[in-house]
């Protein structure tokens, strides 16, 4: 479907936003703008990652969103974001994406209707900056995600599922931190030393505070994964030296019984009167030797 939701007569320029268009609807406003082949393959392409190509008479820009409708499990850039296109030049501006977003009709609201945008540099800020803020959301939900993670990890007894699910959440803050990093150049781009003003300056303040978010969750999931395996071992150890402790106590009480255990005719503390008395006292006096040796190594 393909929108004018600003016109050059009343705001200075054009703004066209195809939504979930055709391959005819690209190919119309491809033809109208003389736009580049090479822009339209990429505007296509579905899992496309953040881009930014100046081309001869247009900008062409690739910009991932956040997509709420993403599952628990969701660990790709395709799952957690959507892709949306902007061609921009100082008469026009055209966004192309798949999915309906709450964005561009924020935009379109508090930027077109009330005249805040007089030039598609304006338009191009406020795009950006709402599509970086989609992204803060997610961020305190996973941060969330994280505490309650780091309780059960460290006041409760974990369990199987965590290990699974820290991964997801790893994965995705992951996911996210890359799409970050790769949408610098765009943001650099907006902010540049010929046109950097207040409005510029506030999106490279934004970009920066959600990409130092997202690092810092990166930074305390590997840290909580690696005190989780500590902690997994560290219990293995413990349950082993139980076992252990175990093994000791009752290998020579097992030999003794081993060895009195044969009944050969002729042993002959199997007919001494006084044979089953003593042979218990043994292994009382061999396990009680045991735990006073355990317990001055500290082992006990």
């Amino acid at each position: 479907m393909i929108q004018l939701l600003a016109s050059k007569s009343t705001n200075g320029f054009d703004w066209v936003d195809l939504s979930a268009p055709s391959d005819a609807d690209i190919r119309q406003v491809a033809d109208q703008y003389a736009l580049h082949e090479a822009s339209i393959k990429d505007c296509m392409q579905p899992d496309h990652l953040p881009k930014y190509e100046l081309f001869d008479h247009y900008t062409f820009i690739i910009f991932r969103v956040f997509s709420p409708d993403q599952g628990d499990e969701a660990d790709t850039i395709q799952e957690l974001t959507n892709k949306i296109t902007i061609f921009f030049t100082g008469d026009y501006l055209v966004t192309v994406h798949r999915a309906e977003y709450n964005l561009i009709d924020t935009v379109k609201t508090n930027r077109i209707n009330t005249g805040k945008c007089t030039t598609t540099q304006h338009l191009l800020q406020a795009l950006i900056r709402e599509s970086i803020l989609t992204f803060e959301r997610p961020a305190w939900q996973l941060s969330e995600s994280l505490d309650y993670y780091e309780e059960q990890v460290f006041l409760k007894q974990p369990e199987s599922p965590i290990l699974r699910n820290l991964y997801y959440v790893k994965r995705q803050i992951d996911v996210i931190r890359r799409l970050m990093l790769l949408s610098y150049e765009i943001v650099d781009s907006i902010d540049s030393v010929e046109q950097s003003n207040a409005y510029t300056r506030d999106l490279r303040d934004l970009y920066i505070r959600t990409q130092t978010i997202f690092d810092n969750l990166s930074e305390n999931t590997g840290q909580l994964l690696s005190v989780y395996f500590s902690i997994s071992s560290k219990r293995t150890n413990e349950i082993m030296r139980v076992l252990t402790i175990f093994s000791v106590f009752f290998m020579p009480l097992t030999f003794i019984v081993g060895v009195y255990g044969m009944n050969f005719k002729f042993m002959p503390e199997l007919g001494w009167h006084y044979g089953y008395p003593v042979t218990i006292a043994l292994m009382v006096g061999i396990s009680a030797g045991i735990y006073f040796w355990f317990k001055r190594k500290g082992w006990l």
